[in-house]
């Protein structure tokens, strides 16, 4: 699998074009069938700052994410919305398939 969390720090007057570019892209990239997950979070300390947490099955899924006219429109829209350079942490995982069960926490009664 691999494991992408993205921060992306928005432009306050672009906040409206980013809910309607986040939701279409998010939408789109989580009907690709070798999306795993794919979110976007507001950070809670940094209010200006979405998070955006991604899996895809294998690396082959990756580079077919990578061709999706979604993909392009997103890349080609976001130097307009971010307020600076987006960090990436990308991690190929090959023993993980997806999200489990947090062993530390579970529901009480």
């Amino acid at each position: 699998m691999i494991l992408i969390a993205v921060k992306f720090p928005i432009r306050q007057d672009r906040l409206e074009q980013w809910e309607e570019l986040s939701t279409f892209y998010a939408k789109a990239v989580n009907e690709e069938p070798g999306c795993v997950f794919f979110e976007f979070s507001r950070s809670l300390n940094e209010p200006d700052t979405f998070v955006c947490i991604e899996g895809f099955r294998d690396g082959d899924a990756g580079k077919e994410h990578m061709a999706q006219d979604h993909v392009a429109r997103f890349m080609q829209e976001m130097p307009d919305i971010v307020s600076a350079q987006p960090q990436i942490i990308y991690v190929d995982a090959d023993e993980v398939t997806g999200f489990g069960p947090m062993g530390e926490i579970a529901p009480r009664g």
